[in-house]
């Protein structure tokens, strides 16, 4: 097998290590073999593959791993497009579960095809967890639904309207299959901002007039290339700050504060302006440093989510809500949800007197519950749809234009061309200009749709 190789020049050690992670799985023979062994037992053990090893993947790794009350799990499998990557987060992973680790080096995959190999390894009965970019959500997860594997799936979930509609088809296909499929708006699984939300459903602070979604800190980092390094592996690296890798700012970073106020309105957006630019950042990449998204709902109440990454300005990270009696401050960045009688935010009239919970342990709870006891569990629907808020923000952003959500969702725009069978000959959808600038969107110009 031909290795695909992110460096010009390369070490024997890494030499050594693609030698044991590509040559012995290449034969159909020994993929049965691995297959064959991580199949869930009759011991009620459940096996994981983790798909994207940085520190989210193997943060989610982690939570599989500590479902041990539920009944046994096991590690059986790493990949990622890097090998540093699944070194890393092995070490790390067998450090923290020393007896629930069990991956010997030919189930340690590298390289963009090496999603595939590790769904197979698990089996029947696995789960597989999707920890990429999210522009390769949408293939990572039609090819484990179509092996039968339940799914847990980070966000974002894609960064265009196609591949929203490949994950809801995907995620159609695994109800059909009796798949589990679990999504990483972990704030959903917040038992403090559960209750919450139940509040303002039964009227605490009235009806629902406007929602604020903030994200509003310090720059997002950046990571020079690194001397040999590809142009696709330098910004596969730095996938934060390219748009066909992580839809934008507003949607990887927002995402959770937009759900959240949609989940408070209990609706989705009919429609969205916006505008954002790029004013103080000169980092060599695609990102606006500061966003402003007016969505509009079917009522004709708004949602306005801001987004900004600079140094010495105001921030903020979580989400406000107005009712017609009331406001809350919640989402996520807000550890205690509260409710206020008027929209000064001074008179508080609620606080989770609860349990509360770890929202990132509690998502991969309740998927192995639902796994082992047959529950229902598919939240690719309103995690694709919550995408796709983003999605809309972003297009009326970068176009300057008001973009409804029957556009967004059906638009055919691609950000990611090739991405299913991309390889480290590939050339990445952007590329820098002589003096090493990449094309950033320009309000006025850049096509939406």
């Amino acid at each position: 097998m031909k290795r695909e190789e992110p460096f010009a020049a390369t070490s024997s050690s890494r030499r050594d290590f693609l030698k044991r992670t590509t040559g012995a799985v290449g034969s159909a023979a020994l993929l049965g073999t691995l297959s064959s062994r991580a199949y869930a037992n009759e011991n009620n053990l459940i096996q994981v593959a983790l798909i994207g090893c940085g520190g989210r993947g193997t943060g989610a790794a982690a939570n599989a791993l500590s479902t041990r009350g539920q009944g046994p799990v096991k590690l059986v499998a790493l990949a990622d497009v890097f090998d540093h990557r699944v070194e890393g987060s092995l070490k790390r992973l067998q450090d923290q579960f020393p007896e629930q680790v069990d991956v010997p080096a030919d189930r340690m995959f590298v390289g963009f095809d090496a999603y595939k190999r590790a769904v197979d390894a698990v089996g029947d009965g696995g789960v597989v967890l999707l920890g990429t970019p999210p522009a390769f959500r949408p293939p990572h997860l039609e090819y484990a639904v179509e092996m039968g594997r339940h799914v847990f799936m980070e966000k974002s979930f894609a960064v265009d309207a196609p591949g929203v509609r490949r994950v809801l088809a995907a995620g159609e296909k695994a109800a059909e299959k009796n798949l589990k499929i679990a999504g990483g708006l972990m704030s959903r699984h917040s038992l403090a901002l559960q209750a919450a939300v139940k509040q303002i459903h039964e009227g605490k602070i009235g009806t629902v007039v406007t929602a604020w979604a903030y994200r509003m800190h310090g720059p997002v980092g950046f990571r020079p290339r690194q001397e040999g390094m590809s142009e696709l592996a330098h910004q596969v690296s730095n996938y934060s700050n390219f748009t066909w890798l992580n839809g934008s700012f507003l949607l990887d970073w927002l995402i959770h504060n937009l759900d959240v106020c949609c989940w408070v309105k209990d609706a989705w957006p009919v429609s969205c302006q916006g505008q954002g630019g790029r004013q103080v950042r000169n980092q060599p990449d695609q990102l606006f440093d500061h966003y402003a998204a007016e969505y509009t709902f079917p009522d004709g109440t708004r949602l306005l989510a801001q987004g900004r990454h600079m140094n010495g300005c105001w921030g903020f990270f979580g989400s406000k809500i107005h009712g017609t009696s009331g406001s809350a401050v919640l989402g996520e960045g807000i550890k205690d949800p509260r409710l206020y009688k008027d929209y000064r935010m001074t008179d508080q009239v609620w606080q989770n007197e609860g349990p509360s919970s770890n929202p990132y342990q509690e998502e991969h709870d309740r998927l192995f519950e639902a796994i082992r006891k047959n529950l229902p569990h598919n939240e690719t629907k309103r995690c694709a749809y919550a995408a796709l808020v983003g999605i809309l923000g972003r297009m009326a952003i970068e176009s300057g234009k008001e973009v409804t959500w029957e556009q967004a969702m059906n638009s055919d725009l691609v950000l990611a061309p090739g991405v299913d069978g991309m390889n480290w000959d590939t050339e990445p959808p952007v590329k820098p200009d002589e003096q090493g600038n990449y094309p950033i969107a320009m309000p006025g110009f850049t096509t939406a749709l």
